[in-house]
């Protein structure tokens, strides 16, 4: 890494400090964004998404759930937990400091993982089965890979 004439770190793709302390790259990304995608995952907006449907698959299963008390509870604690992936992370590019969003990023990490501790409860304990669980284990995997990743490089 090099620093930058004001003698902020740079993270390797043209970062520059402008207005009032908030980061563009050359490429006009503006603050985080740019730093967290140069992973080469995929874009902030694309990530967005994806977070955004995954929730409301989400929000479909637990609708679908029977009507049982272990399932409204197990059903609860996974849409509160996944719900707030997508609304974490978006605050996360948010961030006004690294460590501002080293943090966010950490409890979007706890929030995915949480989440799929519920889903595989709800597949080992048969309150539900199906296809649409079984990819939503796979995506919920998928997430915390990549929230871990971008925990990883942004320290």
């Amino acid at each position: 890494m090099r620093k930058s004439e004001c003698g902020m770190w740079k993270w390797g793709c043209g970062m520059r400090n402008v207005e009032a302390g908030m980061w563009k790259s050359e490429c006009g990304v503006r603050k985080w964004e740019c730093r967290i995608w140069r992973t080469g995952i995929m874009s902030d907006k694309d990530l967005r998404e994806r977070t955004k449907k995954f929730a409301l698959k989400i929000i479909r299963l637990v609708a679908s759930l029977p009507r049982t008390r272990e399932a409204d509870l197990i059903g609860r604690q996974l849409l509160k937990a996944r719900t707030s992936v997508g609304a974490n992370y978006r605050e996360a590019n948010r961030a006004r400091s690294r460590a501002e969003f080293r943090a966010k990023i950490g409890i979007v990490e706890q929030e995915s993982d949480e989440s799929l501790y519920w889903l595989e409860l709800l597949k080992e304990s048969g309150i539900t089965k199906g296809d649409l669980l079984d990819e939503l284990l796979v995506e919920a995997d998928e997430l915390v890979a990549i929230f871990t990743t971008i925990g990883k490089k942004s320290k």
